[in-house]
């Protein structure tokens, strides 16, 4: 096997969330580089090997082990298979770490995420070139039986540095899951609440469990001047209110991807002119007689961009949500808070933690709403989680400021 190269870094630049980096590696008696892309964020790794179909599976398990990443320049088809191979290896070592009887279900679930990071780092050491050696500047990836993935790379990276200008350097298995993505995109996700389609960006989170919207489509609405969506991601929920003739929805979303996702979906459903998404973090200037929230259900810490659409490290946006909620609803004004009880029920959240967080930022219940899950892996049984998963309950909760002098 070729040697181990290190990667090279430049200076950080505005508005990025990590070094500009660059992978250097010596090919055909050239040094060639390519720019690292992670659309998730994931660090640039620092050693490199070039590999092709000579590569086996126990070998690429090794450099995955030891942290080092392999710059595949062989058929694309196998690289794909070895990939798959990797996989079901990683598969059959978490499911032996993962049958633990008698431990308790925080300790099962941290034991289980740790085993999937760990498995998705060890896959996303497998990489492949992007080149943009084409007349209009589209992506390719220069391996034989490479299929066309411009679309699905545009989809991903085009804001990455140097998009469209210089070859790059990425994840096979990240380029996969995007290129799923992309159809994801195309094909938009049903939502019956809209009795319309969603389109969800690339690391937006997709609407597939429809309970929480449905919840937001049933709640009492006392008034329909203005409401701000918090963490509007897609905007699904910021359409729902507007289906329902709020005349002003404001999302808000700290992700520049997730705004531009929400104000395209909001165009593609006719009502840009009621709903508008802004990057901001937390709430928008002024009062609204409806400020809505759906945090990620998880506290927990979210080491990429995706992981933050489902974990919320310490509950801070939670609480954010909650402390800040006061200062931003009119006189009678309402805060639904859309959670799931699946925290609890791992022992990840004491059942105390929501009511208390809730009387502390000076709130009080109005009512609950709650619906239980219908998505598949409520009542999948092979889910290591299904105990807490069959129970899970899926709750609006109506808030208000409390009243002075308790009326």
């Amino acid at each position: 096997m070729s040697a181990v190269y290190r990667s090279r870094s430049c200076p950080i630049r505005p508005h990025t969330h990590t070094a500009d980096h660059f992978l250097s590696w010596e090919h055909a008696g050239s040094t060639k580089s390519g720019r690292w892309w992670s659309a998730n964020d994931r660090p640039a790794p620092k050693n490199l090997v070039v590999v092709d179909d000579r590569l086996t599976a126990s070998q690429a398990m090794k450099y995955a082990a030891q942290g080092v990443a392999m710059l595949w320049l062989g058929d694309f088809h196998n690289a794909r298979q070895l990939l798959g191979a990797m996989d079901r290896r990683l598969e059959r070592t978490a499911a032996k770490r993962n049958a633990q009887p008698g431990s308790s279900p925080s300790e099962d679930f941290y034991r289980i995420r740790q085993t999937r990071a760990q498995r998705s780092r060890m896959l996303s050491l497998l990489l492949v070139p992007i080149s943009f050696d084409t007349p209009d500047a589209t992506a390719t990836v220069p391996l034989p039986r490479a299929p066309q993935l411009g679309a699905a790379v545009a989809f991903g990276y085009d804001r990455q540095p140097g998009y469209g200008k210089q070859d790059a350097v990425l994840s096979l298995q990240e380029l996969l899951g995007i290129q799923g993505g992309h159809q994801w995109f195309l094909k938009g996700v049903e939502v019956p609440a809209l009795g319309a389609r969603i389109h969800p960006h690339y690391g937006t989170f997709l609407p597939t469990r429809h309970e929480y919207v449905d919840l937001v489509a049933a709640a009492p609405l006392q008034d329909m001047e203005l409401a701000f969506d918090i963490g509007t991601g897609t905007g699904v929920l910021a359409a729902v209110l507007a289906a329902r003739g709020v005349r002003k929805v404001i999302g808000t979303d700290i992700h520049q991807r997730a705004v531009d996702c929400a104000n395209d979906n909001f165009a593609r459903l006719g009502i840009e002119n009621t709903a508008k998404a802004q990057l901001t973090s937390m709430f928008p200037p002024g009062r609204a007689s409806l400020v809505i929230c759906n945090p990620p259900w998880l506290p927990g810490s979210a080491p990429t961009s995706l992981d933050a659409a489902v974990y919320d490290p310490g509950s801070k946006m939670l609480l954010q949500f909650l402390s800040g909620l006061p200062d931003h609803l009119t006189e009678d004004g309402e805060g639904w808070l859309v959670i799931s009880d699946l925290a609890e029920l791992l022992g990840l959240r004491t059942t105390s933690m929501l009511p208390d967080a809730i009387d502390r930022a000076g709130l009080e219940v109005i009512d609950r709403l709650d619906t239980v899950p219908t998505h598949a892996r409520a009542t999948d049984g092979t889910d290591p989680l299904h105990a807490a998963r069959s129970r899970e309950t899926t709750s609006l909760w109506r808030l208000r400021a409390k009243r002075r002098g308790g009326l």
